[in-house]
């Protein structure tokens, strides 16, 4: 049993049938099913150890129904992604990878992290966000089907492809139209879209992922949002040798999202064009001159949703 003046912090590890869960610092630990029941009873005993953190890893979805269930409960949790903890745990000496094993560095990585816990997408946001990834997932195969229509010579094949990118793009229209009306039908996603498209370059596809994959947007810090987007330089530095600064990490949708946006804001976005210009003309190459404009974009970005106003307003 923890004293009431010792915090505890808990990992749970998700697989497709089961729960891995370990408390520090107890080191108590159990396995529970990975089903309505089990999640049910296991919310219920970790009620009970009123825990100041608990972390799961994203599992492309398996971790929703607990993750749900924890918020509902009103008990901390943070998801974190697969690498983060994966990470932690070579830096902490542990290499070894079993489900009880990883249940552990995830209660070890709530104790020394202590990531942040926020609160779990509504369902019109779960909903986006799925629409979103779906329409990502379309294009990809859209490009996929593309790149092997232009190696292919046999016609019958051709027009095989031919039929798919016709159906994918009758999909990628009725899941367009689909994320134009539940971002009509909410006032809060409708002065969000408003905002964000409000800056030159900005178009309703960026939009809609934006809010979706980032709901952190106008909350955070320039640097902050920059980092959670993976668009962060990182130093690579040793001794009197300095290595050339790097983005890596965070959410790639995002970026994605970004890319396009920031060649159009390049050429009509003045501050943008300005930025590119100037690192241009000091020497840096074309394409770190783009990633400061896509960071420069995203603060800007932010910082209209953070003051809830349109870039016309701000920038006449």
């Amino acid at each position: 049993m923890h004293t009431e003046n010792e915090s505890v912090f808990i990992g749970i590890d998700i697989a497709k049938d089961s729960l891995d869960i370990h408390v520090n610092p107890t080191e108590e630990c159990w396995t529970s099913a990975n089903t309505a029941k089990g999640i049910q009873d296991t919310v219920k005993r970790l009620e009970a150890l009123t825990p100041a953190c608990i972390v799961l890893e994203a599992t492309g979805g398996l971790e929703m129904p607990l993750t749900a269930s924890l918020a509902a409960a009103d008990l901390p949790v943070a998801v974190v992604n697969p690498r983060q903890s994966r990470d932690f745990a070579r830096v902490m000496g542990i290499l070894a990878k079993t489900d009880s094993i990883d249940a552990r560095v995830l209660a070890l990585f709530a104790e020394k992290i202590q990531p942040p816990c926020r609160p779990l997408p509504s369902e019109e946001g779960l909903a986006l966000k799925e629409l979103v990834t779906r329409r990502n997932q379309l294009i990809d195969m859209r490009t996929m089907e593309t790149n092997r229509q232009r190696r292919i010579s046999s016609r019958h094949v051709v027009t095989s492809i031919d039929t798919v990118i016709e159906t994918i793009n009758e999909q990628l229209k009725e899941i367009d139209h689909e994320i134009k009306q539940r971002i009509k039908a909410s006032p809060v996603w409708r002065m969000k879209d408003k905002l964000l498209q409000s800056v030159p370059g900005v178009g309703d596809g960026t939009s809609a992922i934006l809010m979706a994959t980032l709901p952190e947007l106008g909350l955070l810090t320039r640097r902050q949002i920059a980092s959670l987007a993976g668009l962060a330089p990182m130093n690579r530095d040793s001794g009197k040798w300095r290595g050339r600064r790097m983005i890596t990490g965070g959410r790639v949708n995002v970026r994605k999202a970004l890319y396009m946006p920031t060649l159009t804001a390049v050429r009509y976005n003045p501050i943008i064009k300005s930025l590119y210009d100037r690192l241009v003309n000091k020497g840096k190459a074309p394409k770190i001159a783009i990633t400061a404009c896509m960071r420069k974009l995203l603060s800007i970005l932010n910082a209209l949703m953070r003051d809830n106003s349109s870039w016309r307003h701000v920038h006449p």
